[in-house]
């Protein structure tokens, strides 16, 4: 049973909307009712809703502003606005604000409710498809080089705006080459997998994790100084040489990788100049015998 969720002030339209989704035909949804701007936009930010019936009109405020907040803020729930005007315009802004689909609640019937919700539904599906192959690694699932470089820019921006700490480590998975050679691409790609779900396993979920290369990783550790890019550094190594990684037909690699990490702006004072950094405290990690995690003032110390 999938939640829905109604944002309205009018209770008396909620009870309309609960009556027309017991006479739906298909699947049986769970409705959940906020009756105010603050409450809905709460809840509808939880992401706790397979869909949400939006209201145009909210008190004194307008579900176009909630649905434009949600959209800023990230929403990935599927959005039906609705309205008791028949305006073009109304239809064209709640679309351009984020809505997926638009009804004018004069003409609501079950058979259409019903078939709103699961246009809504199949369309955020493929919408969601469609973005993880724009900013996913096809591989691994990690971010894509593209996507990285975007989310490091806004970091940059947001460090030197608040004044908050931003690290960046490096990873790269130590005599790739010659586990392609040995054993073939197909085990080399289950090794860049496996090592790919380890190297993630060892962030905190507001923290990003990249596949930037071939066999090399970026970690951007948001609010992270120094002592904390270490910490993540290290655990990243540990995890991905913990135990030898499955590769079929009875084959396990014992697979280590080497680490360089950098803080902005102690660094490098553009994002430029901060994966220089830490690109370079990884190739003094490869040059002091591999499987190992070194900060870039360290390899600055070393040069």
């Amino acid at each position: 049973m999938s939640r829905v969720l109604v944002i309205d002030d009018d209770r008396l339209q909620f009870r309309i909307l609960q009556a027309h989704f017991k006479n739906f035909k298909g699947d049986l949804h769970d409705l959940d009712w906020a009756q105010t701007y603050e409450d809905g936009l709460s809840k509808l930010m939880s992401g706790a809703y397979a869909v949400c019936l939006l209201d145009y009109r909210l008190g004194d405020r307008d579900g176009l502003q909630l649905l434009r907040e949600a959209t800023q803020g990230g929403c990935r729930t599927p959005i039906v606005f609705l309205t008791a005007e028949s305006s073009d315009n109304v239809d064209i802004q709640a679309m351009e604000a984020g809505a997926l689909d638009y009804l004018v609640k004069g003409e609501i019937s079950p058979a259409s409710l019903e078939r709103s919700l699961r246009y809504a539904r199949n369309l955020a599906d493929t919408l969601e498809a469609l973005r993880r192959l724009a900013t996913r690694d096809e591989l691994t699932g990690l971010l894509n080089r593209r996507e990285y470089d975007r989310i490091l820019s806004e970091e940059e921006d947001r460090a030197r705006r608040f004044g908050h700490s931003l690290s960046l480590v490096v990873i790269d998975l130590d005599h790739f080459k010659k586990i392609n050679d040995a054993h073939g691409h197909a085990s080399g790609d289950a090794v860049l997998r496996e090592a790919a779900r380890r190297i993630a396993s060892s962030i905190r979920t507001v923290d990003r994790a990249a596949r930037i290369g071939g066999e090399e990783f970026a970690l951007i550790l948001v609010q992270t100084g120094r002592d904390g890019a270490q910490d993540v550094a290290r655990r990243a190594i540990a995890a991905v040489g913990s135990t030898p990684i499955d590769v079929g037909g009875g084959v396990s690699l014992k697979v280590t990788a080497s680490a360089g990490f950098a803080e902005f702006p102690s660094d490098g004072r553009s994002i430029t100049e901060l994966f220089a950094a830490a690109d370079g405290a990884l190739y003094a990690a490869k040059s002091a015998g591999r499987n190992r995690a070194v900060a870039a003032w360290e390899a600055r110390k070393g040069s």
